[in-house]
């Protein structure tokens, strides 16, 4: 069977889906299995934005400067989640995605739980960047496996409603964090049990019940790979020896084994590569004085750089798809540099309460946590169906929400940034919240819908390794870089919505070209090399 025709096969009963089958498409499993995952993208935003209401308590124990817990939030967790969830993306198109959520849901939560024994920051750096190799597990597998299960009439919902998990573990995060260290502190001010201080106990709270939701994922059934497009894959052989291969693909100095492997030519480009990044990443180093923070960052652009490459080598029909299609590559920069706000807003909002407003850490967790949670529960599963609406009428009907998202939170970032009224405070990180989210559920099924079914898994990271790099790896750290220049966090969370036109251009772009990209990846995976779906 042909691709083309695969792609259409069974479209009316992939749409329609049949209850009475627990395999089929939209149905009633499909809708448990959804609510499973959205419990461990629940926990996964736990672990990740914890430290957003514990940055005040880190910082004094820690002794550490504006900066650096930008690079302790952004930058330690996000290139290296980027950077490990390259191969275990492509791990997803080839394993099975059930066991892998389990094993990762297990690691991350272990290392969360670590993060509260650290007693140096070397200690807490290290476990920050395990907690993020563990959750690199969490999307790419998920989004799969919801695309796999759902149709795609359904499959922006479906993903919104998964997406949503992430906020409202934010939101859950933000309540426990704060009311766990205030009333703890309150109790034991020189540690209690063992010695634990408030933000120790905190980490230990989020942590640990991950370890039996991981045996629960276990017990789920793995759906065939294309099911919702009526498409049939066979399996693939050589998975570990291909994992391994991926893994040198981002690895340094693993990189340039892999890129030999590609020919004279790309080692010698991945060799000019690397000096480029060496190069800037000492000038970046030579400037601001943060060794860490650039460090980390120049391998992970170089990471993306040798992973692009190989993908190219190893897998031509989903490198051109992915980063060989302008409007994928738009998509990449457009939502990514989007994600930059929610990633911002998301850490420091807290410490901009906690050091403007006359209040105290449980209140400001309590608040900010069912904000984030309502707010941002809605705004993603608002923009996920506002998305499959607008897809009816317009194929870049995804594209326009993320401009959306881009653009309404400015002037209530600017309130925020500019009042000391603690209402006034709250309210305008309402609509930041909602509006800000709207965006995600769109990126993910637009990028989903640009790839062939078997490619879901490494357009997905693929997706995220870009805009990781740029949101998380550059957000966080920039803002709290301006703040110690400036002497003003305020002035920094400003600052930071600087990338809001380069978010606004990209998405246009992507807009004009998006339709003209779905309808022909089918031809353009045969033409490089796809043969049979």
């Amino acid at each position: 069977m042909s691709i083309e025709a695969a792609l259409v096969a069974s479209s009316t009963n992939a749409e329609r889906g049949v209850e009475s089958d627990p395999a089929a498409v939209n149905s009633r499993y499909a809708w448990y299995v959804l609510a499973v995952l959205v419990l461990v993208y629940t926990l996964s935003a736990m672990d990740r934005a914890i430290l957003s209401i514990l940055a005040e308590d880190l910082k004094h124990r820690f002794h550490l400067s504006d900066s650096q817990l930008g690079f302790l939030h952004g930058t330690a967790f996000g290139v290296f989640y980027a950077l490990f969830g390259y191969p275990v993306g492509r791990l997803v198109d080839r394993w099975n995605r059930v066991k892998l959520l389990s094993i990762g849901l297990t690691l991350w939560s272990l290392m969360t739980a670590l993060c509260g024994l650290s007693a140096t920051v070397g200690q807490l750096i290290v476990s920050r960047i395990a907690v993020g190799i563990g959750e690199a597990s969490a999307s790419p597998a998920g989004f799969s496996l919801l695309a796999d299960w759902f149709s795609k009439s359904k499959r922006g919902t479906a993903l919104g409603c998964y997406i949503g998990g992430l906020y409202l573990g934010a939101g859950l995060a933000l309540a426990i964090g704060g009311f766990v260290v205030f009333r703890w502190e309150l109790a034991y001010p020189g540690g209690g049990v063992f010695g634990l201080h408030g933000w120790q106990v905190a980490f230990l709270a989020v942590g640990l019940p991950g370890l039996p939701l991981a045996l629960w994922i276990a017990t789920l059934r793995e759906p065939r790979r294309g099911l919702a497009d009526g498409v049939f894959r066979p399996a693939e052989d050589r998975i570990w020896r291909r994992f391994v291969g991926d893994i040198s693909a981002v690895l340094p100095p693993f990189t340039l084994i892999e890129a030999g492997r590609c020919g004279v030519r790309p080692f010698a480009i991945n060799i000019l590569a690397a000096l480029v990044a060496a190069l800037v990443c000492w000038a970046a180093i030579a400037v601001s004085g943060d060794t860490l923070q650039w460090l980390a960052l120049g391998v992970g652009y170089y990471a993306a750089f040798s992973s692009a490459q190989s993908l190219r080598h190893r897998d031509p029909p989903t490198f051109a798809l992915t980063w060989g299609t302008p409007a994928f590559l738009l998509t990449m920069i457009g939502f990514g540099t989007v994600s930059m706000l929610n990633v911002n807003m998301g850490f420091w909002t807290a410490p901009l309460a906690l050091r403007g407003l006359p209040t105290d850490k449980a209140t400001v967790g309590l608040i900010l946590g069912l904000t984030s949670a309502i707010g941002g529960m809605l705004g993603v599963l608002g923009g996920g169906r506002a998305s499959d609406l607008l897809l009816r009428r317009n194929p870049a009907g995804r594209i326009w929400v993320g401009l959306g998202a881009a653009i309404i939170p400015i002037p209530f970032v600017l309130g925020m940034c500019l009042t000391h009224t603690p209402w006034l405070f709250f309210l305008c990180n309402v609509p930041v919240v909602f509006f800000g989210t709207l965006w995600i559920a769109a990126g993910a099924a637009t990028v989903q819908e640009l790839v062939l079914p078997r490619m879901r898994g490494t357009a997905t990271i693929t997706y995220f390794l870009v805009s990781i790099l740029l949101g998380s790896g550059l957000g966080p750290y920039m803002i709290g870089k301006v703040s110690v220049i400036e002497g003003s966090l305020s002035f920094g969370v400003a600052a930071g919505l600087c990338s809001t036109p380069i978010a606004a251009i990209a998405l246009w772009l992507a807009s004009r070209r998006v339709r003209q990209a779905e309808t022909s990846k089918a031809a353009r995976a045969f033409a490089a090399g796809e043969r049979e779906s």
